[in-house]
């Protein structure tokens, strides 16, 4: 892999979540919001990632694949920064919309286990349903197999 891609984030989710998953991802038994999960903001299965957000609704934000996890930029203008692991299987990662799962952004990948950090930014602003928080996902291949979630900056209200 080669190349660096970013395609901006406009859609609508709800219950405060939307989804990262390898294309023929299967709904399992496994509870991704344990309450860890909550407090990180990161629920995790092996070809899921489920984000949690401060909107329960409008979502804005930006997927960036990169060819490593170098020079991907500071924390201080982020409320709160996590990181885990994905395996894409079928070589097509996607973000879904909560509860519909409906496809928002669809990008091919090389098959294999990919680092996702996510950055949150204006949290403080979510009043209701609504606010100005903003989602970066950046994305590229793993350098080792830990799938542990790793909080790099805490959000806590």
């Amino acid at each position: 892999m080669n190349y660096e891609d970013v395609y901006p984030l406009d859609f609508y989710t709800q219950y405060n979540q939307f989804y990262i998953v390898d294309s023929e991802y299967k709904d399992s038994e496994k509870d991704i919001w344990a309450d860890s999960a909550l407090v990180n903001r990161l629920g995790v299965n092996e070809n899921l990632l489920a984000v949690f957000t401060g909107s329960y609704g409008p979502i804005k934000g930006q997927l960036e694949i990169k060819n490593d996890g170098s020079n991907i930029g500071n924390l201080d203008e982020y409320d709160h920064v996590v990181e885990g692991k994905i395996d894409i299987d079928t070589g097509v990662l996607q973000v879904q919309d909560c509860p519909t799962s409906s496809v928002v952004q669809e990008v091919e990948l090389p098959s294999g286990l990919y680092s996702v950090r996510v950055y949150s930014k204006g949290l403080t602003t979510v009043q209701g349903d609504e606010g100005n928080d903003f989602y970066r996902i950046v994305i590229w291949p793993a350098m080792n197999n830990d799938k542990k979630v790793k909080v790099l900056k805490q959000y806590i209200p």
